[in-house]
């Protein structure tokens, strides 16, 4: 039977017509003059529809009085203009079925207030919140609106390994898979270390990093391309800004320079925050209302804002004239953190800002060495109220220079002989970045939390479900 999303049946006015919904009551209240009251909810509102049944329905007494908050039912009746206030629609039902019932002493989603650590703890049941609804929504939305972007620009969707034996970003934070007998592996008889001849794949083997390398072997072959999976992080960070599982994007883009990277990366944010301000009103009113108060305005403000772009040189020389201001001093070299970052989006710019250049001690062997010798084409996005956004850099294309830094930071060549492979045979100038995807649903949501804006939340300690 095809069920009428609520969404659509509240937004629906031909009165009279017979529609047939579905989904988990969130109220029901009784009336003496033998009309009972169902709140339904299927997911794809914030709102409610209000549901009359009657007492002449022939389950009215067995099943339909004892209709308690989770309890999930199918609702086929007449849709009216509602005479009460604050809703346009009702419907009057002819049919109601249950589905699925509900222990109300054992529901913890109770009709109160829950407290999103409480939430956290029941994440299989949080989405049947407005709350973590609307996240759901807006989550499905920026998503759909990344794959949109770039297939519409001419990238393909490129899949990275999820294992991998190189470690992109070379921090070493990363998580060791085995099949190894932990209690007893085998060792190497000469180094007395652990085999990992031995192991599945005959060699020490980790959770993915980043798919940025495997992504530039594809784009230096079909153009440009675009990685949108799940990404792994072994640091201990246990804050509301980090997890250890996570969704990243990163495209890869081919025969482009560092203006190149950012022109994309701005077009990029820019349709991101379009596509939450058009398609996702009712969430965005809710989290304005509920969670953040002027969410809605900056994101409307951002879907057409111009980034303004600087130089690490220059961002270091206006951060300076106020030094005293930041816990942590800037000086040259230093990497900018996140109340930098933040100043300057918000206090000297009043909007997005692009830093581009920075000095190539802090940053990945892979970046390209500009000219002068301490600086790598790189680039930073910035925005108000989260400061660091996207992150990225034109690639280093010259076999040489990228060998060289390679030795130079202890790493071996050989375990990146494929990557030089890249610049051996037709080498082309390329670039990318990336963006955590949740840190992006965080600042379209208001969430406090990075972990209550993705469905299972990984981090230290915390892997429940």
């Amino acid at each position: 039977m095809k069920h009428t999303p609520i969404k659509a049946a509240l937004q629906c006015r031909d009165f009279g017509s017979t529609l047939t919904v579905a989904g988990w009551v969130r109220t029901r209240r009784d009336s003496k003059a033998g009309l009972s009251f169902v709140e339904l909810n299927d997911g794809s509102s914030t709102r409610n529809l209000q549901i009359v049944a009657p007492k002449e329905l022939p389950n009215y007494q067995s099943q339909v009085q004892k209709l308690y908050p989770g309890c999930a039912i199918t609702v086929t009746g007449s849709l009216v203009e509602s005479p009460a206030a604050g809703q346009a629609v009702e419907l009057h039902a002819r049919e109601v079925t249950l589905l699925g019932e509900c222990d109300p002493m054992k529901y913890p989603l109770s009709k109160g207030r829950i407290s999103f650590e409480r939430l956290r703890e029941v994440a299989h049941l949080r989405p049947r919140t407005n709350t973590f609804g609307c996240v759901a929504r807006v989550r499905n939305c920026l998503a759909m609106a990344t794959h949109r972007f770039f297939q519409e620009r001419g990238f393909y969707y490129f899949n990275a390994p999820i294992f991998t034996a190189s470690d992109c970003e070379g921090a070493g934070e990363m998580f060791q898979v085995t099949t190894l007998d932990l209690n007893n592996p085998p060792k190497n008889p000469e180094t007395g270390k652990v085999d990992f001849q031995q192991d599945f794949f005959g060699k020490a083997v980790n959770l993915t990093v980043s798919g940025q390398l495997e992504a530039e072997t594809h784009a230096c072959a079909l153009g440009s391309v675009y990685t949108f999976g799940p990404t792994f992080r072994a640091e201990k960070s246990n804050t509301t800004r980090h997890l250890s599982e996570f969704w990243m994007i990163e495209p890869e883009i081919a025969f482009a320079d560092l203006q190149d990277d950012a022109d994309v990366a701005e077009d990029y944010l820019r349709a991101l925050f379009t596509a939450v301000v058009q398609e996702c009103p009712e969430e965005l009113d809710f989290f304005d209302q509920r969670i953040e108060k002027g969410l809605k305005e900056r994101l409307v403000r951002l879907s057409t804002a111009k980034f303004a772009r600087i130089t690490y040189d220059e961002a270091i020389q206006l951060l300076e004239k106020n030094a005293d201001a930041f816990e942590f001093k800037p000086y040259w070299g230093a990497d900018l953190q996140s109340e930098h970052e933040r100043h300057l989006a918000e206090k000297v710019f009043n909007g997005p800002v692009t830093v581009m250049n920075y000095p190539k001690e802090i940053k990945a062997f892979y970046m390209r060495q500009n000219d002068d010798g301490k600086t790598v084409a790189a680039m930073d996005v910035l925005l108000p109220e989260v400061g660091e956004i996207i992150g990225g850099s034109q690639r280093e294309e010259r076999l040489d220079l990228l060998e060289a830094r390679i030795r130079e930071l202890g790493m071996e060549p050989e375990n990146y002989w494929w990557y030089l492979d890249l610049r051996r045979f037709g080498s082309v100038p390329h670039s990318g970045f990336g963006l955590g995807f949740e840190r992006m649903v965080r600042f379209c949501t208001g969430m406090a939390n990075i972990r209550d804006v993705i469905p299972f939340p990984r981090a230290p300690r915390e892997i429940e479900f």
